[in-house]
């Protein structure tokens, strides 16, 4: 039987809300030994406006020379690709893939419900030539 993305995903994800600063996606980040932050609207409207990586921090933030107090808003990865917790992990593969991602924001019905990564999809154990395949197509030169 096929697995959907709701059967691995990540639902413990600690969001920052749109009003915070780098700083505090950095201490986000530490605290819970993460290096990807999903950025919603406000805390308890879980709307994904962005997500930020350890990666954007640093090319973003720490060398352009924005201070700590930078908004979120200026650092953040605005056009997020998504996949909805219904959609098969083979589809989820091919769009991590497709679009050289190794971490899906899982959103339904406009709000943010999970996160789903290549481990994810390789603990499922029917599914590790997926995340092998995709990890090979996101590890890639984009063309």
């Amino acid at each position: 039987m096929s697995k959907n993305v709701s059967d691995v995903m990540s639902t413990n994800i600690v969001p920052v809300s749109l009003d915070k600063h780098v700083y505090d996606v950095a201490l986000n980040m530490k605290e819970h030994d993460t290096g990807f932050i999903p950025i919603v609207e406000t805390k308890d409207h879980r709307k994904l406006v962005g997500v930020v990586t350890d990666r954007d921090l640093v090319l973003r933030g720490i060398a352009s020379k924005n201070p700590g107090s930078t908004k979120v808003s200026e650092v953040m990865t605005a056009d997020v690709h998504t996949v909805n917790s219904t959609a098969s992990i083979d589809e989820a593969a091919k769009m991590m893939a497709a679009h050289q991602v190794r971490r899906l924001p899982v959103v339904d019905n406009g709000e943010l419900v999970g996160i789903l990564s290549l481990g994810d999809i390789a603990t499922a154990s029917s599914y590790q030539n997926n995340a092998g395949s995709a990890l090979t197509d996101i590890s890639e030169p984009s063309h």
